[in-house]
């Protein structure tokens, strides 16, 4: 969320740094909100101030007049309560401010390709899809999912189910040896506040599983990204300086509706109701935001490149960033069933938004007290880095090659097949 009182100090620089996210906006609205909303306290307070005035003259021929006053000031309160509402919802609406970095975009066609890595496997036959590999294997079963429950889920049986485990555990194992992040076992229920903190809600309620819980208590959300439960665990604190950089790392479920991906991935596990992903959450000074972006992007693909995974770094437009994000590096890994990149993970830059929303500051080493810098990203989604394994370690015969660093994890299992 943004800043009103930095708003107010250039209001034409605001207007023009949202140019890039190529949306409407209704910046008049906001501007004669404001306006009101300060018209309103000025208002209010000369009231006061006069009735204040009233009471100590003790002058009982003007109890009446107060009285009227104090009617006045309830009907501006009441006024005020409404325009303040109508604010809030209109800047809770507005994105981050895209960095000079990004490029200006619309979609997924105009972000910008900065690396690839890793050889591209060439099959003497063709390769087929992770859930025709799965199917074949008898290890991975929609149908019985769609029984169940319904679609977009999977039932992972088996030797993939424990290739699955061996992914998640790899990963949380070289965030917290090698990368330094500290591991979290976290809730997987977010409260309504704790959702608008980094950028849920009120904007995208529909992509969410509410959950009912007991009649009048405060709502609650399946997570859809440990990135919010983790990064809210700063909410309403004044972070000490020495503490910084926060880093934490969670492998938990992560649930969303999908609600804009009618038609798109559905087969397969590409796009589920719910999957496992790892999460990393960074909280640091807001000047080095950057740098930490660059540290945990590295940290990601690091985990790809032990896994001998091909893949790309594309740096997203301003149309295809998230509404928190001022930055962001999508990690695309190869798909040979696809012949193309496909996202793994999405590690963004969102600069002091969500410390706004969350209330979480700190102290510099002048006393200034100033937003953290918050950072998240995928390290890495565990189901699309288990189709990525199936995918690119896929043999001839139908069977899967597990990938070295993975075979610790599975009782050095070097092979999944049939027999």
């Amino acid at each position: 969320m943004h800043n009103l009182k930095e708003i107010r100090k250039n209001f034409p620089a605001f207007e023009k740094s949202l140019e890039k996210r190529l949306i409407d906006i209704d910046f008049a609205k906001l501007k004669d909100l404001d306006i009101q909303n300060r018209d309103l306290i000025q208002q209010k307070e000369s009231l006061e101030k006069e009735k204040k005035d009233i009471s100590k003259s003790k002058d009982k021929s003007l109890f009446a007049k107060s009285k009227e006053i104090s009617q006045s000031i309830d009907k501006i309160t009441e006024k005020q309560k409404k325009i303040k509402l109508d604010l809030d919802k209109l800047l809770s609406s507005i994105p981050n401010i895209p960095h000079e970095d990004v490029p200006k975009g619309k979609d997924e066609n105009d972000n910008v390709e900065i690396v690839k890595s890793g050889e591209i496997t060439k099959f003497d036959f063709n390769p087929r899809s992770h859930y025709e590999i799965g199917e074949k294997l008898n290890m991975l079963d929609f149908d019985l999912a769609t029984k169940t429950t319904g679609s977009r889920f999977v039932f992972v049986k088996n030797k993939l189910a424990l290739l699955e485990r061996a992914i998640s555990n790899f990963m949380l194992d070289i965030h917290t040896s090698k990368n330094s992040y500290e591991e979290i076992s976290p809730p997987l229920l977010a409260s309504e506040n704790t959702m608008f903190g980094t950028g849920q809600l009120p904007k995208f309620e529909n992509d969410q599983f509410e959950v009912k819980l007991e009649e009048g208590s405060e709502r609650k959300f399946l997570i859809p990204t440990a990135e919010v439960i983790l990064t809210n665990i700063v909410k309403d604190k004044i972070v000490d300086l020495k503490s910084l950089p926060l880093r934490f790392v969670a492998s938990t479920p992560c649930f969303r509706k999908e609600a804009g991906s009618y038609g798109k991935d559905t087969k397969g596990m590409i796009r589920q109701h719910q999957f496992y992903k790892v999460e990393l959450v960074s909280i640091v000074e807001q000047t080095k935001c950057l740098e930490e972006l660059e540290r945990m992007t590295n940290c990601a693909t690091g985990i790809l490149d032990l896994l001998e995974l091909p893949y790309r770094k594309v740096l997203l437009c301003s149309g295809d960033m998230g509404f928190s994000a001022e930055k962001t590096y999508d990690i695309e890994v190869w798909l040979p069933s696809e012949n193309k990149y496909r996202e793994i993970s999405s590690c963004s830059s969102c600069g002091t938004f969500q410390a706004v929303r969350m209330k979480t500051r700190y102290k510099d080493s002048n006393k200034e007290t100033l937003f953290v810098g918050t950072l998240n990203g995928s390290g890495l989604a565990v189901g699309r880095t288990l189709i990525a394994i199936l995918e690119n370690y896929q043999q001839k015969d139908g069977s899967v090659v597990v990938p070295k660093v993975l075979r610790p994890y599975m009782n050095n299992l070097e092979k999944i097949s049939l027999n």
